[in-house]
């Protein structure tokens, strides 16, 4: 089960905030997933199109930050993502990581083709 939420914006529009495990099967940390859509089916569609099949959102025990929710509102897809820092280990050293697009993260965990 993931942790998630979401923030109804006052244009009506939502940001949905998921905390998903690492696509990659070695243990590494999770990831802090933010969209942005007209409403949360269509937030959790616009995933489950990119392969994220098994997205669900039940409760909102994780809703975005006022953060997040600026960070995701200023890039363009709408749809970025950033290790969860609550999955770091010890104290956070320097600043914290940068959200990146969806397309790096997808294009990372690829598997090889030959």
């Amino acid at each position: 089960m993931t942790a998630g939420g979401f923030c109804k914006l006052p244009n009506g529009t939502v940001v949905v905030a998921l905390n998903l495990p690492s696509p990659a099967a070695d243990g590494s940390t999770g990831v802090r997933v933010l969209v942005h859509a007209q409403n949360r089916a269509r937030a959790l569609t616009r995933l489950r199109n990119l392969g994220m099949r098994a997205i669900y959102l039940r409760g909102n025990a994780a809703p975005p930050t006022p953060d997040e929710i600026t960070a995701v509102l200023h890039h363009p897809d709408g749809l970025i993502w950033r290790t969860s820092p609550d999955s770091a280990v010890g104290v956070a050293v320097g600043p914290p990581e940068l959200w990146h697009p969806i397309r790096s993260l997808l294009h990372r965990h690829a598997p090889a083709r030959a």
